[in-house]
């Protein structure tokens, strides 16, 4: 194995290549979305945000994350997405330049959850309690 190899397997989120393929199908997907090209009652009844989109290594793969706001219903708007997935798939495929379509599936990106979960620990009693004490010492 190269050093160049073993760097770039080391780069958080992945390549440069899949980074910048991984963005190109990020605003695909959100222009689709913006323009209401995606005709289903689920869609378009939430306003859905494309926040990551993250590429396999051989770039066959794009695993989608979305996030409609409030987090409301957020599992039948993935399924929704899915049930769509040979059209997104497709006009992903036609809108950036990439020698084979890749594989898309569709996730909840859970980031937001997990932030208000830490928020919440670190305005909880205890905590406070445990950095007021911090202070003293």
């Amino acid at each position: 194995m190269s050093k160049h190899k073993n760097h770039r397997e080391q780069t958080p989120g992945g390549s440069q290549r899949q980074l910048r393929v991984g963005e190109l199908v990020r605003h695909a997907v959100a222009e689709m979305l913006m323009r209401g090209d995606v005709h289903d009652p689920v869609i378009e009844g939430h306003l859905i945000t494309v926040p990551e989109v993250r590429m396999s290594p051989d770039l066959r793969l794009a695993t989608i994350y979305v996030m409609p706001m409030g987090g409301r219903d957020a599992g039948e708007v993935v399924a929704a997405f899915e049930r769509h997935k040979k059209f997104l798939r497709a006009e992903i495929a036609h809108r950036i330049n990439l020698k084979f379509a890749p594989d898309i599936r569709f996730r909840v990106d859970e980031r937001f959850d997990e932030a208000e979960r830490i928020d919440k620990l670190l305005r909880s009693p205890e905590v406070q309690r445990d950095l007021e004490q911090g202070d003293d010492e």
